[in-house]
């Protein structure tokens, strides 16, 4: 399973970069927003030095506004990714931004009815929202488990980009149920190395070398 890490914090990326964990990047309005920067500069940025997909959303209602924005937005770098909303104008934007060369990310899906007819729009990514389905009582997890499933039955090549992701036990569920990839903030891919008894062996070890004496340097 791919990471793509959900921030746009640059350098928060990069250190997650750096040690091999993202492949690639995921921005929204409010990610930007958080960043205090332009969207423009701060996308440039992160795609000079992100080799993967890095998703760029548009802000448009309208199908022929959300194609311009995503027209603009591509030029930013060719690792771009649209990001369009789930709603049938986004759907269009969506066939001809994929039409035209595009990688498109159709986010905010909440059913497998959605993610059928994105992947029928000929989207690279699409993006059901775990954690907000969590949030009114619907395991979010059974969304990426439908998803998969009729991906499969028909050889849809859409991607299942499983978003809106608040814990580790999120990562590892995804990639047992077979997300393509797991979009989640650094705090919660960082968490993803943390156990109680690792910490627990960890004390364990250092105490018993501290009585050695000894030193390795």
């Amino acid at each position: 399973m791919k990471f793509f890490v959900d921030t746009a914090d640059v350098d928060a990326i990069r250190e997650l970069n750096d040690l091999g964990m993202v492949d690639g990047v995921t921005t929204n309005p409010s990610l930007i927003m958080k960043s205090g920067r332009d969207i423009i500069e701060v996308t440039k940025e992160i795609c000079s030095f992100i080799s993967g997909p890095v998703s760029a959303e548009v802000v448009a209602t309208h199908a022929d506004d959300m194609i311009a924005e995503g027209r603009r937005l591509a030029k930013i770098a060719d690792n771009i990714a649209v990001k369009v909303p789930l709603t049938w104008a986004g759907l269009k934007a969506c066939k001809v931004l994929s039409g035209e060369g595009n990688m498109v990310n159709v986010t905010l899906c909440f059913s497998a009815n959605q993610a059928l007819l994105a992947a029928k729009a000929g989207a690279t990514f699409i993006s059901p929202f775990i954690g907000r389905l969590d949030d009114i009582n619907i395991d979010g997890l059974d969304l990426i488990e439908d998803i998969r499933t009729i991906y499969d039955n028909y050889g849809y090549e859409t991607q299942i980009l499983a978003a809106s992701i608040r814990s580790a036990n999120h990562m590892s569920e995804c990639a047992k149920i077979g997300a393509d990839v797991a979009t989640a903030p650094p705090n919660v891919i960082k968490a993803m190395a943390n156990h109680v008894l690792t910490d627990k062996g960890l004390d364990a070890f250092l105490k018993d070398w501290a009585k050695t004496g000894q030193k390795i340097l």
